[in-house]
């Protein structure tokens, strides 16, 4: 869908974007679709939302955090507070009035942070095997002491990932993800939450999604697990769960 546009931040960030303006006039929400740990904005879902926002004549925006894909920076220096502030910026800059926030798996905490903190600036959110607070209780959590000294003593540890070239835990990331928790303190969110999760992902349990409907405080909360789905929620039958899922919240 051609080459991206950039924009640069007052402290020298160049983030990535591809941004679709709505159609008409009727004054529905644009939507912001918030990708995942070490992914970027042309997997199968950021493209097949601009696909439907394109045929909804919706605004849309899809962008790379720092350290992926084709925005500066090296993924390691990054974090989840150094993406959440990309996520406001390009926010900020190129998006009007109330979204709908997408979150895919880290996507999904990220949304909630700025969702959180600006909840004004919401018209409803979609989590797509959402894995908030996952460096501290999928991270750390399962890391061996041999890993966790390994982490604190040399600042980071390369760990194999069955989705491509090894990831890289560092101490930064940890101990950032702990200033970022939102499973720990009382979460507010006073527009629609749509949660959809897999009952076979291996890598984020449907359980964080049950946790989430638990914890999230609302009027209109509600979670849909899929049979047999896995963590990237991207075949033909989630993908239309996810159309049905926006559509029905417009």
């Amino acid at each position: 869908m051609g080459d991206p546009d950039f924009i640069t931040t007052n402290d020298g960030r160049c983030i990535a974007y591809h941004r679709v303006l709505a159609q008409g006039s009727d004054n529905k929400p644009g939507v912001v679709f918030f990708g995942g740990f070490k992914s970027d904005m042309t997997g199968s879902k950021a493209l097949y939302l601009q696909e439907l926002c394109e045929a909804l004549g919706l605004a849309y925006l899809r962008f790379d955090y720092t350290g992926h894909g084709a925005s500066s920076g090296a993924f390691e220096d990054g974090c989840i507070g150094d993406w959440a502030q990309d996520a406001r910026d390009v926010i900020a800059a190129l998006t009007t009035g109330p979204q709908i926030y997408v979150g895919s798996s880290m996507g999904g905490w990220i949304a909630l942070l700025i969702a959180r903190d600006a909840p004004e600036n919401v018209a409803a959110m979609i989590g797509i095997a959402a894995a908030p607070d996952f460096t501290e209780d999928s991270m750390w959590a399962v890391s061996s002491e041999s890993q966790r000294r390994a982490i604190m003593e040399q600042g980071f540890l390369a760990l194999p990932s069955e989705y491509g070239d090894s990831y890289v835990i560092t101490k930064h990331l940890i101990k950032d993800g702990r200033e970022n928790l939102i499973l720990r303190s009382p979460l507010h969110a006073p527009f629609p939450v749509r949660l959809l999760h897999g009952t076979a992902d291996s890598d984020v349990p449907h359980e964080r999604a049950l946790a989430l409907l638990s914890h999230i405080e609302g009027p209109d909360v509600r979670a849909t697990l899929l049979r047999g789905s896995e963590h990237r929620m991207s075949d033909e039958k989630e993908l239309l769960l996810l159309k049905e899922t926006l559509t029905s919240l417009l």
